[in-house]
């Protein structure tokens, strides 16, 4: 098993109903695998055999057809259809399964989850309902564009060090006109609760650390998660403008002498002007081989001046203070050789010392870890590869590529390294998931293999020769249809604007 991976507590079950007392990396995959079979009400034999024909296909899926000519799929590509369109996937059992699992952990012993929105993007797919516009972006300036598809957040546990894997516990998908923050603090609060169940998240234990992109109003995001053992970090545009705290009742009437309102915001802290950032209150300097001498600084207790317009446009009590530390990231050099920008930071604690900065700054850049997961789900999973037209039908497909990318990360110190002749050999706790599913083949022999043989049959009658297929399907607007089926509006706060206030 991977050092790197911290092994489940005592008294901890890695699913519902475990078959095998012994903790070892084969008896806890052949239970997650009998698990996820009981995950599989309807249509069980053939979804569990898709995920099968995904582990043990050779080379990347492209097609869904395809994968019924693997040995491990015994079943038709008409059963395979049938599965997706018409089966049930008991999301809330599997849910539970993946956060009772073992968990990557960082160093002191605590949990960094990873939230972010990936597209799955369906830009020419008139008849599927539930499409947004998805954000996608472009290799050059002015080059990011909407395009239509299903938007997913996946939540997911990250390891130290670089490496490409990751945990994912949980995937959502993004109606049209839903509030990503709301939608995304609500998730996040969900997977937060499963982990205290499963016995992963202790009262003893630090908080949680999320981490985020530019993309999700971090302080809101904060503001939701207030009461969960839970510290949000993520990165902000470089023309943000925060405020300081407000001065002391002495403070104010030494330079007021003849009062006034007493403020409730202090001074502007500029992003893009240093005149405005003062003394900061933690600095530390890392040298690095890759990107040069990395320096972090941080200033404490800012917080953002809110309005009653966006999303706190019909909060009905006070508009909070949500106070939190900046950080400031500037690296040396680029392997790029390009010109190295600085990363702006903001972290829900306040009083953070230099260790605090020094471990803030690392768990971000294990963000991008991300990344890989993603582009191993879309380039060697399929996970967009199927032209599905119902979006459950999809959201099924997504939870089968969830059970199998936790699959290869159970197998993950079981795997063989069969590597190709040009690459080169890698020891066996350093596999990567496509190396890794390269031998499970050869691992599936001895796992567990609940699904049941299937029934001779004959093929059906089909449709009557000479007759078409007169019911149409309907055609859907992009976003503009929610799933309440009402129209969908545009927001009277989008008119009025929803950026915070920028530097000139």
């Amino acid at each position: 098993m991977d050092p790197t991976v911290t092994p489940v507590r005592p008294g901890v079950t890695t699913c519902e109903n475990t078959r095998t007392p012994a903790n070892t990396d084969l008896a806890r995959l052949s239970d997650f695998r009998t698990e996820l079979y009981a995950c599989l009400p309807r249509y069980g034999d053939v979804l569990f055999e898709v995920c099968e024909a995904v582990l043990c296909t050779d080379g990347p899926v492209k097609t869904l057809v395809d994968l019924t000519l693997a040995p491990e799929h015994r079943r038709g590509h008409g059963a395979l259809y049938a599965g997706l369109n018409q089966g049930c996937v008991d999301v809330a059992r599997l849910r539970r399964s993946l956060a009772a699992l073992p968990l990557p952990r960082a160093a002191d012993g605590r949990l960094v989850l990873a939230v972010d929105a990936w597209p799955w993007l369906r830009p020419d797919a008139a008849t599927c309902p539930d499409r947004s516009f998805c954000h996608t972006f472009g290799r050059g300036e002015g080059r990011h564009q909407m395009v239509p598809g299903w938007p997913y957040s996946f939540v997911a546990a990250l390891e130290t060090g670089p490496t490409s894997w990751t945990a994912l516990l949980d995937a959502v998908r993004l109606e049209p006109g839903a509030d990503v923050i709301a939608v995304t603090a609500a998730q996040l609060r969900a997977v937060v609760q499963r982990l205290i169940v499963a016995g992963q998240q202790r009262s003893d234990d630090p908080a949680v650390l999320v981490v985020a992109d530019a993309g999700y109003d971090l302080p809101r995001l904060a503001f939701l998660l207030a009461d969960l053992p839970v510290e949000v970090l993520g990165r902000m545009r470089g023309d943000r403008v925060l405020r300081r705290p407000a001065p002391s009742r002495e403070e104010f009437d030494r330079t007021h002498p003849y009062g006034g309102r007493y403020p409730k915001h202090g001074g502007e802290f500029v992003f893009g002007d240093p005149a405005t950032w003062g003394a900061p209150h933690a600095r530390t300097v890392t040298p690095g081989t890759r990107y040069g001498t990395a320096v972090a600084t941080a200033w404490d207790r800012l917080h953002p001046r809110l309005t009653r317009r966006a999303a706190w446009e019909h909060f009905s009590d006070e508009l909070p203070l949500i106070e939190g530390t900046v950080i400031r990231l500037q690296v040396e050099r680029l392997p790029t050789g390009g010109e190295p920008k600085p990363v702006w930071l903001w972290w829900s604690g306040t009083g953070a010392t230099s260790d605090d900065v020094d471990r803030l700054w690392s768990a971000f850049l294990r963000r991008f870890d991300l990344e890989h997961t993603f582009r191993l789900l879309k380039q060697t999973l399929g996970w967009t590869a199927p032209r599905l037209r119902s979006s459950t039908a999809a959201d099924r497909w997504t939870w089968l590529i969830l059970a199998v990318h936790a699959q290869l990360r159970l197998a993950r110190g079981l795997a063989r390294d069969l590597r190709r002749p040009w690459e080169r050999p890698l020891p066996l706790d350093r596999l990567t998931p496509g190396r890794v599913r390269r031998g499970f083949r050869n691992l599936r022999a001895k796992l567990a293999r609940p699904a049941r043989v299937p029934k001779p049959c004959r093929p059906g009658p089909g449709r009557p020769r000479g007759v078409t297929n007169r019911q149409r399907a309907g055609q859907y607007e992009v976003g503009r249809v929610l799933a309440t089926g009402q129209a969908h509006a545009r927001p009277a706060h989008h008119k009025k604007g929803t950026k915070p206030r920028r530097q000139v």
